[in-house]
């Protein structure tokens, strides 16, 4: 499947338009950023996420974000009901097994997630590698592996869920087990400030609720939206600090005529 620059722009505007309702259970960590990068581009957040809330609510919103990176009790707790009422609901959900393989509490609550079936999943290679179980995972949050070293297991977590997996790296890779996307935007300093990874699976949640019918080009058009605003925040950013100012601002800025210039998909 082509990704082309006016598909993405498109997905852009009506994710802009529809002003998605995305449910967060997020890392503490990254909160604010999170919310942040979902008003940016249109989108409204909401950091529902203990329990006898944060299950009925996801029934009323367009899209769900399960992200493990700080999984206090009550998001353990809260995490398995509100995903069993998204599906209820026809609510697609996005997973983020932040530290998957290297620590044991979030890495057996990811597997008890997989069974609920994401829409997609968003993880660095080795949290891929891991969550498939054809490898250990990585120093913590930070990858030893590559996206090329995960596309495998990518392959197989998609097939065996019915998810859409990316891969997130110096080329991220979406996989739906048939179809791979290779997207070649982005910026290192995206790994230099807390939540880069984060905030992009809650932008995923945010494509794939626009367009659940399609979540390969939601999730590819969301990478490539984060991605592409990350080389426009980079070109006058002076360090990682006014870097994240700089990336809501093209996010929230981007339009086609960007899109067109620097969409690099193969």
């Amino acid at each position: 499947m082509q990704l082309t620059p006016a598909d993405v722009s498109s997905r852009l505007t009506v994710v802009r338009n529809t002003a998605p309702l995305v449910q967060c259970i997020t890392n503490a960590v990254v909160m604010n950023f999170t919310a942040n990068a979902l008003l940016a581009v249109g989108c409204a957040p909401a950091m529902v996420d203990i329990p006898e809330e944060a299950g009925p609510f996801a029934g009323v919103a367009s899209a769900l974000l399960i992200n493990l990176g700080t999984p206090y009790a009550e998001q353990r707790a809260a995490m398995p009901e509100t995903v069993q009422d998204a599906n209820a609901a026809g609510v697609p959900w996005v997973l983020d097994p932040v530290a998957v393989g290297s620590l044991p509490v979030r890495t057996e609550l990811a597997a008890e997630l997989l069974e609920y079936r994401p829409t997609a999943i968003r993880g660095n290679p080795s949290e891929i590698i891991a969550l498939a179980g054809t490898g250990t995972g990585g120093r913590g949050v930070d990858a030893v592996h590559t996206p090329a070293d995960a596309l495998s297991a990518a392959q197989l977590l998609a097939r065996r869920h019915d998810s859409v997996v990316a891969v997130s790296g110096a080329t991220d890779i979406v996989t739906d087990g048939e179809s791979d996307m290779r997207l070649h935007n982005g910026h290192e300093l995206l790994a230099a400030i807390t939540g880069g990874g984060c905030a992009l699976g809650t932008l995923m949640a945010a494509f794939v609720g626009a367009d659940s019918e399609q979540p390969l080009p939601a999730v590819a058009a969301a990478v490539a939206v984060y991605t592409i605003a990350a080389e426009q925040a980079a070109v006058a950013a002076e360090g990682p600090g006014t870097f994240v100012p700089r990336l809501l601002d093209a996010l929230h800025n981007l339009d086609a005529a960007a899109v067109a210039q620097r969409l690099a998909v193969s």
